[in-house]
């Protein structure tokens, strides 16, 4: 009997692509080791192979190389048939752009809705025209992916909910599998922290981040800085602007992107991580800097609550003064996870354990096969 074969989009792969490109080469370079099933994995170009696949592609694996960029036209029709010529028995989409002409077994993965509850000119960078036919298409293609999934993947049960309101038919077949913490597997021995007054920001800069709310709270906190990490430039030119208004552009260090290992000392070195979003669909890079030694200040919304459960301190991401008293109720009394806690938390969010559950996501589907 020959193999089932299962495909991948991987295009959004690689950790230039943040938090989406960090789940999508950590699944997928685990759950191809399943040598039961013959994988298609679909890349922009062979270096995002080689991020992937570093020494040797597995046996089991076969590569389509597809160029055609994610929110595309070219996405819907020569993705969608490159996708179409394979002999797939089921297709992985890790993101909501499906190829909504696809016919077969698929599974989605949806990270959050958030263009769904944010969404108007203070949110894109694109004119108007561009933007409200994106937007279009977007709510287009988000409701025939959940219409044709056969199972929908979120990041956490928050998510579930979210997407569930929205799409009230999807309840059955959604199932909340938590991400990883990669950054856990650095060994490096760091020196003690020594107490100081840097704040650390890793991810992007879009509105909802609600960077202009430690923007605004470092004018008050003039002896802070904010050490900006992250792969996207989109709207840094926005924050380093509206920094100068405030009067605080020299407390802004902007690394851009840094490798995992420099990210792991910075975790451990800055007074806290600070995650002042008002939506988020898991917050990774919490997770990530508690399990390096660091201390996490994050805003006061049901995602974090779900994800940082106790171990995070809390503000009202709708006041400056709160972020401020959090911030130095920090400074008094630098809480860190004690080494249970640590493996805790590595329990709960490993790459192994979702990968795991993704491949019985599939085995699933493909079980149901009529």
């Amino acid at each position: 009997m020959p193999q089932a074969v299962i495909g991948i989009d991987c295009r959004l792969g690689g950790k230039q692509h943040a938090g989406i490109g960090r789940y999508i080469q950590n699944i997928v370079t685990q759950v191809v080791t399943h040598t039961e099933y013959t994988w298609v994995l679909f890349f922009r170009s062979q270096d995002q192979v080689r991020e992937f696949f570093p020494n040797k592609l597995p046996k089991s694996v076969k590569v389509v190389l597809s160029p055609e960029r994610h929110y595309t036209l070219r996405e819907q029709t020569s993705f969608w048939w490159r996708v179409q010529r394979q002999p797939l028995a089921l297709f992985h989409t890790p993101h909501f752009n499906v190829p909504v002409l696809y016919q077969g077994k698929l599974v989605v993965t949806i990270h959050d809705l958030l263009w769904h509850q944010h969404k108007g000119s203070a949110v894109t960078t694109l004119g108007a025209g561009e933007y409200y036919l994106k937007y279009l298409m977007y709510r287009v293609v988000t409701s025939i992916a959940c219409k044709k999934a056969d199972s929908i993947i979120t990041p956490s049960n928050t998510i579930a909910e979210v997407v569930s309101s929205y799409y009230p038919e999807t309840k059955e077949k959604l199932l909340s599998i938590y991400e990883g913490a990669e950054i856990a597997s650095q060994q490096k021995q760091l020196d003690a922290y020594r107490p100081n007054k840097q704040l650390l920001y890793v991810g992007s800069l879009y509105p909802h981040k609600n960077i202009e709310l430690v923007l605004r709270a470092l004018q008050k906190l003039p002896d802070y800085t904010l050490t900006l990490v992250g792969s996207r430039s989109v709207f840094l030119d926005t924050v380093l602007t509206r920094a100068g208004q405030l009067g605080v552009k020299k407390q802004l260090d902007v690394r851009g992107f840094v490798p995992d290992a420099e990210l792991f000392e910075l975790y451990h070195s800055h007074l806290a991580l600070i995650q002042p979003s008002t939506s988020e669909g898991f917050g990774l890079t919490g997770v990530e800097a508690l399990v390096a030694g660091g201390c996490v200040l994050a805003s006061d919304i049901p995602i974090f609550r779900e994800i940082y459960q106790e171990y995070a301190q809390y503000f009202d991401p709708l006041s400056t003064a709160s972020f401020v008293q959090a911030v130095k109720n920090i400074e008094k009394k630098r809480p860190t996870l004690t080494n249970a806690q640590k493996n805790s938390l590595q329990t709960q969010f490993s790459w192994d354990k979702a990968a795991q559950q993704t491949l019985e996501v599939y085995q699933d589907v493909l079980g149901n096969t009529t």
